[in-house]
């Protein structure tokens, strides 16, 4: 059943994003940038503003730890989305109405029209295939100017829903890792028919950010393999403990 009353749909988002929160502080949370440069959502977005990429099953915690009236948020128009888009406004978030599938178009020209600013979308999403990146992202990249920081996350034994691409919930005081790749630049004004090698190259970066991601979640190391590890990635979360493996580094993690 699918809710429609807007009231509903407020106080469902209300509600929602206390509880991801309250489940959010519980858990055993660590990040790190790849890269010379640290970038993530809580940076004001005048230093640059960012188009962030993770997958829709990922999106949960990230929202709950990130979201700010710095990000805006790509949701589509179904119905689906505006319950997504409440919990979103709750955060302090803004939503901008598209997806990387269609209506992306008009979501360039309202992000136009909106300001600078970070954007987080979900290149998979709304509706899928899991885990495919749709060409749209990089389409608001090359119309935009806004280069793509593409985020793995990975969770330890998470509950997963029965839907298309199914979606992530943490345990309660599990580990969940998320890994900053480097930011993309997409030459601007291109045509469709020369998305598709830069479309490749985020699909790459999102695979091998989210396979690291999740390696570090479940076995509590961070090891970042030459394809995601451009330059060389301090680690230091216990400094006793830190060693090294093969040239890269590892830390204990809890």
């Amino acid at each position: 059943m699918k809710i429609r009353d807007r009231r509903v749909i407020a106080a469902a988002g209300f509600v929602g994003t206390h509880i991801v929160r309250l489940l959010s502080s519980t858990l055993r949370f660590d990040q790190r940038s790849i890269g010379p440069i640290p970038v993530d959502p809580l940076q004001p977005p005048e230093r640059e503003p960012f188009i962030y990429a993770l997958w829709h099953e990922n999106f949960l915690i990230p929202i709950a730890r990130f979201g700010n009236p710095g990000v805006s948020a790509l949701v589509s128009r179904h119905a689906d989305g505006k319950l997504l888009g409440s919990f979103i406004a709750s955060t302090g978030m803004r939503i901008v109405h598209g997806s990387t599938s269609r209506g992306g178009v008009a979501a360039v020209r309202e992000l136009l029209r909106s300001g600078t600013g970070h954007l987080a979308v979900t290149p998979d999403g709304p509706r899928g295939p899991r885990r495919e990146v749709q060409p749209g992202v990089v389409y608001l990249a090359s119309r935009t100017g806004l280069r793509i920081v593409p985020i793995g996350v990975g969770f330890r034994r998470p509950w997963r829903m029965n839907s298309w691409d199914s979606f992530a919930v943490p345990r309660p005081f599990s580990r969940v890792r998320c890994l900053f790749g480097q930011p993309i630049t997409v030459p601007q004004s291109l045509y469709s028919n020369a998305l598709t090698p830069h479309t490749r190259h985020l699909q790459s970066e999102l695979d091998n950010l989210t396979a690291a991601a999740q390696d570090w979640a479940d076995n509590g190391w961070l090891v970042l393999p030459p394809t995601v590890l451009h330059t060389r990635v301090p680690v230091v979360e216990h400094p006793s403990r830190t060693f090294e493996v093969a040239g890269v580094e590892r830390a204990a993690g809890g």
